[in-house]
């Protein structure tokens, strides 16, 4: 069974707002073993969002609209509904009542206005809203339902829970839905996928999904069946060949991200890290201690942004630097190794390059970066080249920091 889910409001087209209605509901209908193929915000445009509405309808058998139920003129969701679906509008005097009522309780007079909040479309039942005067609507269609929800999510959550569920519990046919998630690192999207997919393209379920950021990428596999162990040996079953295929490169399969992961095997091993970052300037260290509990592996590091505070606080050979240069594998070994021996961790990682957007360095490009590791048996350090943006390179530098130090421990 699939769905569709359109978030209505202008206001939700501008860059301040972010429509959450439609995650939680997506999660909401996900339990129910329903998949949702599409979601879309359209503004307060009543033409517009009939035309969407009525599209909607011929692709799917569920549609939730949320918001456009309130008493303004650019409340428009009832209207379009109506259009939508060639039905009137039928003013409920039991809901003005109510409405009427409401206000009451609160020491007010309702607003004339608040009356087209009374209005059903023909054929709707209304869902009661204790927490607003926007009712929900609930219309049963053939083949499928069309169910209008208010936009606050403090109306919209208890509305669904106490109204919708249950409905849509007797009405839909029982499916499952089983994902699997991993995580990889150390290997680009395009390289990734030319490795798993001659793996997931023979399969139409489970669905398979890639999706990359700065030295992470993603894969998530989504079954849908009509029953909960067919839908779980599915995934297992292609995620089984998808791990093996990608190996050590897969760091999380529970959806953990790298700073969870490597803290795990450093508990493990009962050993401890530190760190030394000078163009990230604090942003490793500041990974790290996003996860819990992360204070029983990370001892702290050292921000030495400029080449006086590597050699004040990590006693850096000013030699050395002038010699190899700040961004240089001599220096970044140095950073390691000292950050290692000032701390008395097990293991160090440095960090030092070109963020950018200009190199401050002669002869040296912005993205390159140098990253060393320090560990009980030495200490060396690899050059990367990341793509250019300087907040990129400096999420990419911590990334791929932590899996140099995720592959020594592995």
């Amino acid at each position: 069974m699939n769905a569709e889910i359109i978030a209505v409001g202008s206001e939700m087209l501008t860059q301040d707002r972010v429509d959450t209605d439609s995650l939680w509901l997506t999660g909401k209908l996900n339990d129910l073993g329903v998949e949702v193929k599409q979601k879309m915000i359209v503004g307060d445009d009543r033409d517009r969002l009939a035309a969407a509405i009525a599209a909607a309808l011929d692709r799917v058998p569920v549609l939730i609209l949320t918001g456009g139920l309130g008493p303004t003129e650019d409340d428009v969701t009832r209207e379009a509904v109506a259009q939508a679906l060639h039905r009137r509008l039928l003013f409920s005097q039991e809901i003005c009542d109510w409405i009427e009522a409401r206000f009451k309780r609160f020491g007010r007079q309702m607003a004339e206005i608040n009356k087209r909040q009374a209005f059903l479309i023909d054929g709707a039942e209304a869902l009661p809203n204790p927490n607003g005067t926007a009712p929900g609507q609930w219309i049963d269609m053939p083949g499928g339902m069309l169910i209008l929800l208010p936009g606050p999510p403090r109306e919209l959550k208890p509305m669904f829970d106490d109204h919708c569920l249950p409905r849509l519990k007797e009405r839909l046919p029982q499916a499952f839905i089983r994902t699997r998630f991993f995580r990889a690192a150390g290997i680009g999207e395009s390289d990734l996928d030319a490795i798993i997919a001659p793996i997931y393209k023979p399969y139409t379920n489970p669905v398979t999904t890639i999706l990359a950021a700065e030295g992470d990428v993603q894969v998530h596999l989504r079954a849908q069946c009509s029953t909960a162990e067919e839908a779980e040996s599915l995934v297992e079953e292609l995620g089984a060949k998808i791990l093996s295929a990608l190996g050590q490169r897969v760091y999380s399969t529970n959806g953990d991200p790298l700073e969870v992961a490597v803290g795990h095997m450093l508990c493990a091993r009962q050993a401890t890290l530190a760190v030394a970052e000078s163009c990230t300037a604090g942003l490793l260290g500041g990974r790290v201690t996003e996860v819990p509990g992360s204070s029983a592996w990370f001892l702290g590091g050292f921000q030495v942004y400029g080449t006086a505070m590597k050699t004040r606080l990590l006693g850096l050979d000013e030699k050395l630097v002038d010699g190899h240069g700040v961004v240089s594998e001599a220096v970044a070994c140095a950073m390691a190794d000292s950050a290692r021996d000032r701390t008395g961790a097990t293991y160090a990682l440095s960090i030092t390059g070109e963020a950018g957007p200009e190199s401050a360095t002669a002869g040296i490009e912005p993205g390159t970066v140098w990253i060393g590791v320090a560990t009980p048996e030495g200490v060396d350090a690899k050059m990367f080249r990341f793509p250019s943006g300087r907040s990129r390179v400096r999420l990419f530098a911590v990334q791929t920091a932590l899996n140099l130090l995720r592959l020594r421990l592995q």
